[in-house]
């Protein structure tokens, strides 16, 4: 039986009907990781011996033992937990974030923790201090980022599923570029609790899968209320698998000017154009509109991301935990000497930049001119789509402007990097749920992405036409040659 082949969904009905057991899947998946990992650098804290001991104590629950890689920006108790940052070189939470406790309630089986650009700063998974993530569809080429080790897991079919964090793209954008379903939930559905925070108005956790299917699953289990976060939002969460329904016959979708305007990949546009095509097959309506704010997204994005990171990241200094340098201290100043030097050898590059671009934006007399400026600028974003959404169901873009890049060509050139997330940063400016699904290949065969932005809370919409479109084609079900 060739299980990391499966979706997750389809190993569950083989556990049910005890064909198989937890012990099988587990050992199949370490048993990829360890025969190709070395040419993709997915894993960065994985312990096959200790993972096959806890299916032993897993409780009984939905996920029957299933598997699932975890973003190494998640806390996981007693694990190692370091957001890819020699500064947090060591730590091991006390504590589990919620969505941790809610998988482990159902029964899932955490296998490792996964790369990512360092403290989720990047849209190449190339910031690490593990080194940089393969894409495992040209090995010569960036998964994408920040989630890049999430979402080359999952494409590598080291693990059924994975989870991520989104802050202004980190999932959908690495989704895209890997040929994966990725996630980002309606800011306040999934608790940030046990996140280690970027940007804290930005953040949010969502899935990373084969399919839609199994989306809608994960995102059951971890989705609801929780006390510990004060930005989780008291809705009701629905069955979202149960719900699932491929009939979008009359349904509106919109079509933004702004984002069909950009420089993209011919490749992608022409993509895009046969999913419109085929949606309108299936009954669906579309409609131009305009988010006539979308050209500011990228500039008001990277003032108030980097402020929020500036304070988030103060808290890292050497004192409680992690990296603190061995490098002699100045007597006369031993405290700020100490702060300096620790920073300065745990932090890259990209972290520094942001840091000191937050921190200038922060400052005195340019706080008015832009962080408040930015403020505001989010505020009209926002507004964009909520009138966009008075006329339609939800809205289609590109996930991103092109296919995956190689590696180190943007590196070197923050402004291409930051420009790699036109199409992802808006929903976080507004908070909505938005959701990437492979729709295509390029030329050179690495994946393209279709992006579904819908209303608050309207996950559903969101699932139901990524549903009906992967169910009258097979995009989703093409793999990465390792």
């Amino acid at each position: 039986m060739d299980i990391v082949n499966k979706t997750a969904i389809e190993l569950l009905e083989l556990l049910e009907k005890g064909e198989i057991t937890s012990w099988e899947i587990a050992s199949a998946y370490l048993k990829r990781i360890e025969s190709s990992d070395a040419k993709i650098n997915a894993f960065v804290h994985l312990d096959p011996e200790q993972v096959l001991k806890k299916i032993k104590t897993l409780p009984e629950g939905k996920l029957k033992g299933l598997p699932i890689a975890i973003k190494d920006n998640l806390c996981v108790k007693n694990q190692l937990t370091t957001c890819a940052s020699k500064i947090l070189n060591g730590f091991r939470p006390p504590y589990d974030a919620t969505v941790i406790e809610k998988l482990e309630q159902a029964g899932a089986l955490v296998l490792g923790k996964v790369n990512m650009d360092e403290f989720a700063f990047g849209s190449s998974c190339e910031t690490s201090c593990y080194g940089p993530t393969h894409n495992p569809w040209n090995t010569e080429c960036a998964p994408g980022g920040s989630s890049g080790g999430s979402a080359a897991s999952v494409a590598a079919q080291f693990t059924p599923w994975a989870l991520g964090s989104d802050t202004g793209g980190s999932i959908r954008q690495p989704a895209s570029l890997c040929g994966v379903v990725g996630l980002k939930p309606t800011y306040g559905r999934v608790s940030r609790y046990g996140l280690i925070a970027f940007a804290s108005s930005l953040d949010q956790i969502g899935p990373l899968t084969h399919d839609v299917r199994d989306a809608a699953l994960l995102l059951n289990i971890i989705a609801g209320y929780d006390k510990k976060d004060s930005t989780s939002v008291n809705i009701e969460t629905p069955d979202y698998l149960a719900n699932l329904n491929e009939n979008i016959k009359g349904l509106k979708i919109g079509l933004p000017k702004e984002y069909f305007d950009v420089d993209s990949n011919p490749e992608v546009k022409q993509s895009i154009q046969q999913v419109i095509e085929i949606l309108k097959s299936l009954g669906a309506q579309f409609k131009e509109i305009s988010l006539p704010h979308t050209e500011y997204a990228v500039a008001t994005y990277y003032i108030i991301a980097p402020s929020e990171a500036s304070s988030n990241l103060a808290r890292f200094d050497g004192v409680q935990y992690g990296l603190r340098t061995d490098n002699k201290l100045d007597k006369e100043s031993p405290l700020i000497d100490m702060y300096l030097k620790t920073r300065g050898e745990g932090f890259g590059p990209e972290a520094k930049r942001r840091v000191i671009l937050g921190t200038y934006a922060l400052s005195s007399g340019y706080y008015d001119a832009y962080y408040l400026k930015a403020l505001k600028v989010r505020t009209k974003i926002s507004q964009d789509f909520k009138d966009a959404f008075k006329n339609v169901d939800c809205i289609i873009t590109p996930t991103s402007p092109t296919g995956a890049f190689k590696l180190g060509e943007r590196i070197n050139d923050p402004l291409a990097m930051y420009l790699s997330d036109i199409f992802t940063i808006s929903a976080n400016l507004a908070g909505i749920p938005a959701l990437s699904i492979p729709c295509g290949l390029t030329a050179e065969k690495l994946p393209i992405g279709l992006q579904v932005l819908g209303k608050s809370f309207d996950e559903q919409t969101l699932f139901n036409v990524a549903y009906a479109y992967q169910q009258n084609t097979d995009w989703h079900k093409k793999k990465a040659e390792i």
